[in-house]
């Protein structure tokens, strides 16, 4: 794990023996997703986002965009911690919490190690500046939330095994194929098919073939 780095900071110039306090310049990653059926937004997002870095005399480092549903792994994001990691962006910058964060826990973890990194992190819809003091103090807000939010799938997951329990539902792994091993070989010895065989007991053709070639 590298080690935990400061924000940048403004730079000190000297001009006529005073000195002069110099706006760091910022490097920006952008970051903007869309779900498969709403990719019209994409061009929105990113336009938005190359006219923040402006306002505020950034430099944008690298652009990421990213099209897919929202149960799916934001695979193409992790260009941007990654490349923190490398020190080549000082500021990450999203359309909006969602579009980065696939659930509290998720947006917590990531948002920790960029702030291990000593990287910023902005999101334009919630006015969420990670780089400012205030903004750093509200993300302590997100450790609650995420715990808050393992304890509810946690909870759901106790009363979902009592739900099942109460109506008499098995709990764990199903069976395996190999408590068929009988039928199997004797159906087997009654000419029948390795394919029937696999249809009628209902499991795959391969879990036949392996147990049949085992010895008895």
């Amino acid at each position: 794990m590298a080690a935990k780095r400061a924000f940048p900071k403004a730079e000190s110039d000297n001009v006529f023996g005073q000195a002069r306090k110099v706006a760091k310049m910022f490097r920006a990653g952008l970051y903007a997703r869309v779900s498969t059926n709403d990719q019209q937004t994409l061009a929105m997002q990113s336009r938005a986002m190359r006219e923040y870095v402006a306002r505020r005399g950034w430099t944008i480092a690298m652009q990421v965009r990213e099209v897919g549903s929202g149960a799916t792994q934001r695979q193409a994001r992790e260009k941007l911690p990654e490349a923190a990691r490398r020190r080549q962006v000082d500021v990450v910058l999203v359309w909006r919490l969602d579009r980065w964060g696939r659930s509290v826990t998720d947006l917590l973890a990531t948002l920790q190690e960029l702030e291990h990194l000593g990287v910023g992190f902005v999101s334009l819809t919630e006015a969420l500046d990670l780089t400012t003091p205030a903004g750093r103090a509200m993300a302590g807000l997100l450790a609650i939330f995420a715990e808050f939010e393992r304890e509810i799938l946690r909870e759901r997951t106790r009363a979902g095994l009592a739900h099942a329990r109460e109506n008499g539902k098995r709990l764990g792994r199903p069976a395996t194929a190999a408590v068929h091993a009988a039928e199997i070989r004797k159906l087997h010895r009654a000419g029948v098919s390795k394919s029937e065989i696999a249809r009628r007991v209902q499991i795959g053709r391969t879990s036949v073939r392996r147990i049949l070639g085992a010895k008895s």
